[in-house]
C-alpha cells in the first residue's frame, strides 16, 4: 500500500513538477528584479549629486515600463484621477472651457454653453493672465488646465485680458459633464435622421436611444438614420453593446472578449427589446473611430444591419480595465482582445512584436483572415473596420493649414463677433462675399506667409544642385519657377475659397451657437453625410 502511495505521489509530481518549476522560476525572477530595482533607486537617492524626487522618479520608471506594452496601459497617480473620470465618465470638476497655447500665452479657445466660464462672460480669444494669482506666462496648457480644475463647489479666480484691458472673474467650479450626443436632427430633405455620438461615456446608449426615439416620433415617415462615429475614440464597452441593441433583436451576440484571465472572458449579448430592426441604418466612420466605435460599426456590419460609410477605422481591438492601486492611484491595463460577431478581431497593431527601433508592427496582409457576415459577405480581420462604401478623405490645402496654424481664422472670428451682435441661424448662415473680402483684407494686413510643397521641393533641389555643382546652371530657371509660383499663390484665396469659407463658417458658428452650431453648419456640405443620405434613399 505504502509503495503504491509513494508511486502515486511521484506520479502526480511528475505531471505537475514542470509546471511547479516554471512558476517557481517566474516568482524568483520577479522577486529578483524587484529587489534590483529597489536597490537602484536607493543608491540613486543616497548618492546622486542632486535631490531625487521620489514621486516623479518612480512615475517615470512606471511609465517607461508600461510603454513597452501598449499605449493604452497607463498608471494614474492620485493627482490625475480627474483625467480618468473625464475619460470614462465624460465629467470633471472645472469651469467648462477649452484652452490653447499661443507662444508663451494661454487663451480661451471655447467656453462650453451654460457652464461657469460661459455664464461669467468668458469669450474665445480671451487671454488667461493669472489663475489664483499665479501668472500663466510660459506655462503649458496642461499646467493651466490642472490649476483651473478642482472639486465641484470650490472657487477659482482668473485674471484675463481682452482688447488690451485686463479684468477678473471668480468662478465656482461645477461637476462638468460633457454631452456625448452633442446634436441630433434631420439632414437632406428632412427625411433622414442624424445622430452624432462623440464618446462612449456613461449613458451614451441611453442618450442615443432617446435621440432615435424622438426623431422617429417627430417624423414617423423617416426613411433612414445616420449614426456619426467619426473622431470617436471609444469608451465603455457596455455602452457600445446597448447602442447596437437599439437596432438589433434581444439576445444577439455583439462582442466577445478573450484574455489571459479566463474569468474576465465574456460574451456580451443585447439585453433589451430593440427600437427598430427594419429602418435603414448608416454608420459613418473615419481613421479616428476606434475601440467602442469599432464594436458598434463592426458588429452592425457583421450582422448586415447597417451600411458602413467613410474611411477605414483605427483598428483598436484591445480591452482595458481600471484596477485600483495603493494611495488612491489607478492603473488602466489591457486585459483582453475583443471579437465581433463574425469572429474577427480588428486589432491593427501587434504590440507583441517590434522592429529593431522598438516600433510595434502592423499585422501583415499575409496574416489577415477572411470571415463571413451573417449574410455571407466577406470581411477581414487585423486592420480596423473597412467601410462598405469608401469616401476619400479631404485633405487641407497648404493655405488652410497655414490659416489654422497661425490662428488667422480664429483671430478673424474674434474680431467678427465683436462687430456683429447676431447672425443668421446655423442652418442658414453662410460666408457672404462681403465677409470673405473683409477676411482677405485682414490677411493682407497680417502679411500671411506660408510654404507650399512645391516651394519646399525647389529649396531641396537648389541644395542638391549646389552639392552636385549644377547650381549656377539652373539657378535662373529656379528663380523663374519661384516667381511664377509666387504669382500663383496670390490667387490661392480664390482657388481655395470653398475650403476657407467652411473654416470661417465653422469658427464663427461655434462662437454664436457653440459646438451644436458648428456641427449643423457643416452637415449641408459634408461629403460623407451626403453619400450616406444618397445610400439610405435607395
Amino acid at each position: 500500500m505504502m509503495k503504491k502511495l509513494v508511486v502515486g505521489i511521484f506520479g502526480v509530481f511528475g505531471i505537475f513538477g514542470p509546471l511547479y518549476s516554471q512558476n517557481a522560476d517566474r516568482s524568483f525572477e520577479i522577486a529578483k528584479n524587484l529587489e534590483i530595482f529597489s536597490s537602484v533607486y536607493k543608491q540613486l537617492n543616497q548618492n546622486y549629486v542632486d535631490d531625487v524626487d521620489p514621486g516623479k522618479t518612480i512615475k517615470v520608471a512606471i511609465d517607461a515600463m508600461l510603454a513597452s506594452f501598449d499605449p493604452y496601459t497607463n498608471y494614474f497617480p492620485e493627482s490625475d484621477i480627474e483625467d480618468v473620470k473625464l475619460q470614462l465618465l465624460g465629467e470633471y470638476g472645472g469651469v467648462g472651457a477649452l484652452i490653447m497655447q499661443r507662444g508663451d500665452s494661454i487663451f480661451i479657445s471655447e467656453p462650453y454653453k451654460g457652464l461657469p466660464a460661459d455664464e461669467a462672460g468668458l469669450k474665445a480669444g480671451d487671454r488667461i493672465v493669472e489663475v489664483n494669482g499665479e501668472s500663466t506666462k510660459g506655462k503649458k496648457t496642461s499646467d493651466v488646465s490642472g490649476a483651473m480644475r478642482g472639486q465641484a463647489g470650490t472657487q477659482v479666480t482668473l485674471r484675463l485680458e481682452r482688447d488690451g484691458k485686463e479684468f477678473e472673474r471668480t468662478l465656482t467650479r461645477r461637476e462638468i459633464k460633457l454631452p456625448n450626443v452633442p446634436y441630433y436632427g434631420y439632414v437632406g430633405d428632412g427625411s433622414i435622421g442624424y445622430i452624432k455620438l462623440d464618446e462612449f461615456t456613461a449613458d451614451a446608449a441611453k442618450n442615443v436611444r432617446e435621440a432615435f426615439v424622438k426623431l422617429k416620433k417627430d417624423k414617423p415617415s423617416m426613411r433612414g438614420v445616420i449614426l456619426d462615429l467619426r473622431g470617436n475614440g471609444g469608451g465603455l464597452m457596455n455602452e457600445a453593446v446597448d447602442i447596437v441593441n437599439i437596432w438589433v433583436p434581444r439576445g444577439t451576440l455583439v462582442v466577445e472578449t478573450k484574455g489571459k484571465v479566463a474569468a474576465k472572458n465574456l460574451k456580451s449579448y443585447t439585453r433589451f427589446q430593440p427600437e427598430d430592426t427594419e429602418i435603414p441604418l448608416a454608420v459613418v466612420i473615419d481613421g479616428a473611430s476606434a475601440s467602442a466605435s469599432e464594436i458598434v460599426s463592426g458588429s452592425l456590419q457583421d450582422l448586415d444591419r447597417a451600411v458602413i460609410i467613410g474611411q477605414r477605422s483605427f483598428g483598436k481591438g484591445l480591452v482595458q480595465n481600471i484596477l485600483p492601486m495603493p494611495y488612491n492611484s489607478q492603473m488602466k491595463v489591457t486585459v483582453s482582445k475583443y471579437y465581433i460577431p463574425s469572429g474577427r478581431c480588428i486589432q491593427a497593431i501587434d504590440y507583441g512584436h517590434r522592429d529593431e527601433n522598438g516600433r510595434a508592427l502592423k499585422v501583415p496582409d499575409s496574416l489577415k483572415t477572411a470571415f463571413k457576415t451573417k449574410a455571407g459577405r466577406t470581411v477581414y480581420d487585423g486592420f480596423g473596420i473597412e467601410p462598405d462604401i469608401e469616401v476619400e478623405p479631404e485633405y487641407m490645402s497648404n493655405l488652410g493649414m497655414a490659416l489654422a496654424q497661425k490662428f488667422m481664422v480664429f483671430d478673424y472670428a474674434t474680431l467678427f463677433c465683436r462687430s456683429h451682435k447676431e447672425i443668421a441661424p446655423a442652418t442658414d448662415f453662410e460666408i457672404s462675399d462681403e465677409v470673405y473680402a473683409d477676411f482677405c483684407r485682414f490677411l493682407k494686413e497680417k502679411n500671411l506667409s506660408y510654404n507650399t510643397v512645391t516651394e519646399r521641393y525647389i529649396k531641396d533641389l537648389r541644395e542638391v544642385a549646389k552639392q552636385e555643382k549644377y547650381d549656377e546652371a539652373i539657378e535662373q530657371q529656379l528663380k523663374e519657377m519661384e516667381a511664377r509660383l509666387a504669382t500663383e499663390k496670390e490667387s490661392d484665396l480664390q482657388k481655395h475659397r470653398e475650403e476657407v469659407c467652411e473654416m470661417l463658417k465653422a469658427e464663427i458658428l461655434n462662437r454664436y451657437y457653440y459646438d451644436e452650431g458648428r456641427l449643423v453648419g457643416a452637415l449641408k456640405t459634408d461629403k460623407v453625410i451626403l453619400r450616406a443620405i444618397e445610400e439610405l434613399k435607395k
